[in-house]
């Protein structure tokens, strides 16, 4: 009882994912483009049901707040454990982790690799099952899951740059750089492969997305010492009031000294997620569903 009072205490001092994800914009248009990277046995399916797939993109957000042990699904504070070497002393299996760390305690720094594979198998069951309601569920949540394990601030502690004085950076990495230049980015990624271990697969993704943590934090923090509070925001309008933003110059500057990063985790998202639905299918037995629809 007291080790479930101080992670409790932890939480509430470190701050906690509640409210931090991928703008919806993002969310939106990567489970959007995820379809296109589908190949003709079953792109009429995922095309027919494709703004479904888009306006579900942000349902697993919606429930954050509502249904128990959801906001963990979306993160996984892996340097909780281990500041030098956290994907070496991890273990990658629920069991395993379960039994060196407690349940309590992972539900409390981040589920995000298990449930990406809890996920998987759902959606591969509903694919067996013919459901396409479920199908377009599981697929929208997926996509969701997997684009936020490529966010950088989505692995650590520091998630909303608390820890170095720097509160806001969550939502300006993944929201408003997003909706400023993601219509120039380039869209066009590999084609989908077959992955044979879903929870190593979405470890590698939380691990790459882990090493560009520093680079996300280091590069806003030394911007911020070159530019005033009054360059550094400004207000724009929004709805019926407006509302302070970061400029357009500072997220400029910060855009370019990220060097492609944005975009980079945006295009793996895409094709990492077309590649689990795909590999979903595969598993499902590679049924027709280009004829399903949703009754």
């Amino acid at each position: 009882m007291k080790k479930k009072v101080v992670l409790l205490i932890l939480i509430f001092f470190l701050g906690h994912h509640t409210i931090y994800t991928w703008g919806f914009f993002a969310h939106y248009k990567i489970n959007k483009m995820a379809v296109f990277t589908l190949p003709e046995e079953m792109n009429t399916f995922f095309l027919n049901h494709i703004q479904l797939l888009e306006d579900n993109a942000v349902n697993a957000d919606k429930r954050r707040h509502r249904v128990v042990n959801e906001a963990p699904r979306h993160y996984i504070d892996i340097d909780y454990y281990s500041k030098e070497k956290p994907f070496e002393v991890v273990p990658r299996k629920w069991h395993d982790a379960v039994e060196m760390y407690t349940e309590d305690t992972l539900l409390a720094y981040g589920t995000l690799p298990w449930n990406i594979k809890n996920q998987y198998y759902s959606l591969v069951e509903s694919i067996k099952q013919h459901n396409v309601k479920a199908i377009i569920k599981y697929s929208s949540d997926i996509g969701h899951y997997i684009a936020d394990a490529h966010v950088p601030l989505h692995t650590t502690l520091n998630y909303n740059g608390k820890l170095t004085n720097q509160d806001g950076i969550h939502s300006f990495w993944e929201s408003r750089l997003p909706e400023l230049f993601a219509d120039n980015y380039d869209y066009i990624v590999p084609k989908v492969t077959y992955i044979d271990d879903i929870l190593e697969f979405s470890w590698s993704i939380i691990e790459n997305s882990h090493n560009a943590k520093d680079s996300a934090l280091l590069f806003e923090a030394e911007l911020n010492e070159r530019f005033s509070s009054d360059e550094k925001y400004s207000f724009e309008e929004k709805g019926s009031g407006s509302s302070k933003v970061y400029s357009l110059a500072y997220s400029t500057a910060y855009h370019k000294m990220l060097d492609g990063m944005v975009e980079r985790q945006m295009r793996s998202s895409i094709v990492s997620i077309g590649s689990v639905w795909y590999s979903a299918w595969i598993d499902a037995g590679q049924p027709n569903m280009n004829t399903w629809i949703m009754e």
